[in-house]
């Protein structure tokens, strides 16, 4: 009876010996020479990395090219193409609404017929002039005769073989000669004036001719270039007025977005453009080369389509401070098959993802190894550094460090609370 209570004392005193035997046996924390404590942490070793500088932006798409048909003349729409509806997609050369040609069909037949009268009378001047011209050098010769007639006249008057009557008559017929001559080059010198009045009366029938051929081409109206109709506003048998806006439509052959970047993220994706390169040579070339844009709707982020960027608007944006930078997508209709795939069109929501010109020799490290503008580094003997660094920017979770750091150093990335310069370390390489 005595031994159940010693039995049940066993495990406890077993248990109290070998607890006692781990505390006594446990070597405790490791111990540098100095005494110190020694830190185990996860280190990067800094190498200098090739970048291409990224960016993010949004906006609503628009068609570069758009076509706002006006009417030019006044009638009453007599055709209009089947597919002339907003939403529909016509090609270029299309002819898509007719007005009535018939007043000017008139005016061109009035035009032309007047042409051809005033033609006729230039013709009729031109002989005019020419006839005149053979009897003037008659009449002229006919006057040499009178005038030679007249002076034997007179001699013979004064020798008395001749009466006085016959000298009269000499007279008379010579006055008369020259009234004819006079005549004749008066009528011959007024014919250049009136060519040129009948040159005139052609050219101003010649403009009406040409005003009411244009007046006729434009009762026809027809797409420049392949497009989408988003709006009409003329019916068949609508008489439309000269100004009046009947058709709008977008192009199909390309899109633009503006996508609104801060001023230091557009300033590091061309940071790396060739030297000597002018700003307007930038705006120009380097951006189709230097700088890739992919472009994604907001609506279905899976599908991307390749663009690049065109121009700068006019002004930065002062208030937001940021760049209005003009992406150009090509062909925003390739490959659509709605619901699956579909068409860039007007006014849809997207993402501009940017990645500007590559930088070489650039020092990165996780934002995490980032205290307030300093960074901790495992110095030489292992003993911590608080190191103060100049970031650049970040990107995809890593900060760019423009100064420092340099290539080799050991970078913590493990928190350490509290961290006191030189205390020991005890480094392992991290995975990146």
């Amino acid at each position: 009876m005595r031994l159940a209570p010693l039995l049940a004392l066993t495990p406890i005193a077993l248990g109290i010996a070998a607890a006692v035997w781990m505390i006594s046996s446990d070597p405790g924390p490791a111990q540098l020479e100095g005494g110190k404590p020694v830190h185990p942490v996860r280190v990067l070793t800094i190498a200098a990395q090739n970048i291409r500088p990224t960016a993010t932006a949004w906006g609503n798409l628009r068609a570069a090219d758009t076509w706002v048909a006006v009417a030019e003349v006044q009638g009453e729409v007599i055709w209009r193409h089947p597919d002339l509806e907003p939403g529909r997609l016509i090609q270029a050369g299309t002819e898509v609404l007719r007005i009535d040609p018939a007043d000017y069909e008139l005016a061109l037949a009035q035009a032309e017929a007047d042409l051809d009268a005033f033609s006729a009378e230039a013709a009729q001047l031109t002989a005019e002039a020419a006839n005149t011209t053979r009897i003037l050098e008659l009449e002229r010769k006919r006057l040499a005769l009178a005038e030679a007639d007249l002076s034997r006249t007179r001699r013979l008057t004064e020798q008395g073989a001749v009466p006085q009557a016959r000298l009269d008559e000499a007279e008379r017929s010579t006055l008369l000669a020259r009234r004819t001559v006079a005549e004749l080059e008066n009528t011959l010198a007024l014919i250049p004036s009136r060519e040129a009045r009948m040159a005139a009366q052609i050219a101003r029938t010649q403009a009406a001719l040409d005003r009411a051929r244009r007046s006729l081409d434009r009762t026809a109206l027809t797409t420049p270039f392949a497009l989408r109709v988003t709006e009409v506003s003329a019916e068949r048998f609508q008489t439309i007025a000269p100004g009046q806006v009947v058709i709008r439509a977008d192009g199909i052959a390309s899109a633009e977005v503006v996508g609104h970047l801060p001023i230091d993220s557009f300033r590091r994706l061309v940071t790396n453009v060739p030297g000597g390169v002018t700003l307007n040579d930038m705006m120009r070339d380097v951006p189709a080369t230097q700088i890739d844009v992919t472009l994604s709707p907001l609506s279905d982020p899976a599908q991307e389509w390749h663009a690049r960027v065109s121009r700068i608007e006019g002004a930065l944006d002062a208030r937001a401070r940021t760049v209005p930078v003009v992406v150009t997508v090509a062909d925003p209709y390739a490959g659509a098959d709605p619901p699956r795939r579909l068409p860039l069109v007007s006014n849809m929501q997207v993402q501009l993802a940017f990645k500007g010109a590559p930088q070489s020799g650039v020092i990165a490290i996780p934002e995490a190894a980032l205290h307030g503008g300093m960074v901790r580094v495992a110095g030489p003997d292992n003993l911590l550094e608080l190191r103060p660094v100049t970031p650049a920017f970040a990107q995809d979770g890593r900060v760019m460090i423009a100064e420092g750091l340099a290539p080799g150093d050991r970078v913590v990335i493990d928190d350490i609370a509290p961290a006191i310069p030189g205390m020991a370390l005890s480094p392992v390489e991290a995975l990146e």
